[in-house]
């Protein structure tokens, strides 16, 4: 694949529950080496104590002291990531401004392991929860961008695996045996490389749904 010489944006890099920004270490640095901008954030807390929508706010306000107002960007989420940013690009606004969106083995309509814990964040992706209903009832909005998600149907944190799956977009099957590989695989990383060199698509006909979004969640939201 050769990416040289292709305009790329600022890779912004959002983990999953438990971890840090370090978990991105190898894919940072081989995004780095090809020539991106690659940045991570910590979540907090990461654990799960609050809501999602709550760590979405921290990901749009590091996005907007990071970056100027008209600076594109593209987006990766891991795993709990994943969910944290489809909530910034679909109730904060982070849809004016992402342009390529990248899901890798994201609960998008939950997993049974979350039924482990009472914790706010680890409700919201339990299968059926209000929270993922509601991302998931306007998610055509995600065909504005381009967006992919990658899964792997071995993962034994996203059960069942094909939670990872969402009707809009792009999707690749890596078959990792394991969930925390996927962020180490070299397949993983050529994948998401990939991905993030596609041209920018524009689905005009999708501008007014740009223009009104749904309400954050507790802001009318049921």
């Amino acid at each position: 694949m050769n990416t040289k010489n292709q305009q790329r944006n600022p890779v912004v890099l959002a983990h999953g529950i438990d971890d840090t920004g370090a978990v991105f270490y190898r894919m940072a640095d081989y995004l780095k080496q090809q020539g991106w901008s690659v940045y991570t954030l910590n979540l907090v807390p990461n654990n799960g104590d609050v809501g999602l929508d709550e760590l979405a706010k921290q990901l749009a306000n590091y996005i907007a002291g990071t970056f100027a107002p008209e600076q594109p960007l593209d987006l990766v989420g891991f795993s709990m990531g994943g969910i944290v940013s489809r909530y910034y690009v679909q109730r904060l606004e982070g849809i004016k401004r992402v342009q390529r969106f990248v899901t890798i083995s994201s609960p998008h309509y939950g997993t049974v392991t979350a039924y482990a814990s009472q914790r706010p964040g680890c409700v919201q992706m339990r299968p059926n929860s209000i929270f993922l209903k509601d991302l998931n009832s306007d998610a055509a909005m995600l065909k504005q961008l381009n967006f992919t998600s990658i899964w792997t149907p071995y993962d034994l944190m996203i059960v069942p695996a094909r939670s990872s799956q969402m009707p809009v977009g792009g999707e690749v099957i890596v078959p990792v045996a394991m969930h925390p590989w996927m962020l180490r695989d070299s397949r993983s990383l050529a994948v998401v490389a990939e991905v993030l060199t596609e041209p920018i698509k524009f689905y005009p006909q999708f501008e007014h749904v740009r223009n009104s979004q749904k309400l954050p969640l507790g802001g009318g939201n049921t």
